[in-house]
């Protein structure tokens, strides 16, 4: 309770916390960013201080740090990335599918990946493996940052405002809320990949060719426009 308790919004380490652990977990998935934000809405529930929006603000900040420290290592430690994160079946499997999402969505799956697990690693450090463009890579963060952080900030402050003297027991509700939200965008992005893979399974062998030839020209798109930059560059 001690720990929650010093949380408020004139302590520094507030505004530290907000910050330093959003950004640090694009490289580190095992930091709680999610679950210190959590903690700073709980902390905060009974307070109508403006400083509030302040803290938000460190908390969207710092996921957006992250998120593009993510995507600077990719695109300039490209090898070292690869075997970091993507060396083993599981890591391959897990660019695999970010590289073939992003094709298919892209600004859309750097928001939604957020609140997919392991999402938000695997699809900033594709991103600059890959070359995305960088221009829509930083709006893209922007927007997802900003969204989570109040997503997260607002579930610990409704959990806070539920267990108001219990704040440990509203934090655990709060998070028990947000594991249930992702394993229902979890649950959802594996029924519609299975459902692709039966479609694709019943498409005739030239239509699939076809529709595979695109796919790959979507993909191939990012690093043309890499290239191209560098060559303005």
């Amino acid at each position: 309770m001690n720990v929650i308790a010093s949380l408020q919004v004139d302590s520094a380490i507030s505004y530290l916390v907000a910050l330093v652990i959003p950004a640090l977990d694009a490289i580190f998935p095992v930091l709680p960013s999610e679950t210190a934000v959590i903690a700073l809405g709980v902390a905060t529930a009974g307070s109508a201080d403006p400083r509030i929006a302040l803290l938000v603000a460190f908390a969207a900040a710092g996921a957006f740090l992250g998120d593009n420290l993510s995507y600077l290592l990719g695109r300039h430690f490209g090898p070292a990335v690869q075997r970091r994160f993507f060396a083993t079946p599981k890591g391959m499997r897990a660019r695999e599918w970010a590289e073939r999402s992003l094709g298919r969505f892209g600004m859309q799956l750097i928001i939604a990946c957020r609140f997919i697990p392991g999402g938000r690693t695997a699809v900033t450090l594709t991103c600059g493996l890959t070359g995305y463009p960088r221009r829509r890579f930083v709006v893209a963060t922007a927007a997802a940052a900003v969204i989570w952080a109040l997503y997260a900030f607002f579930i610990g402050r409704i959990g806070g405002q539920a267990f108001e003297d219990k704040p440990w027991v509203g934090l655990l509700a709060a998070c028990g809320g947000t594991v249930a939200i992702s394993a229902a965008v979890e649950g959802v992005r594996r029924l519609t990949g299975r459902s692709r893979d039966r479609a694709r399974d019943r498409t005739p062998a030239g239509a699939e060719r076809g529709a595979s030839g695109q796919a790959a020209g979507q993909v191939a798109a990012p690093a043309s426009d890499v290239t191209a930059s560098h060559r303005t560059g």
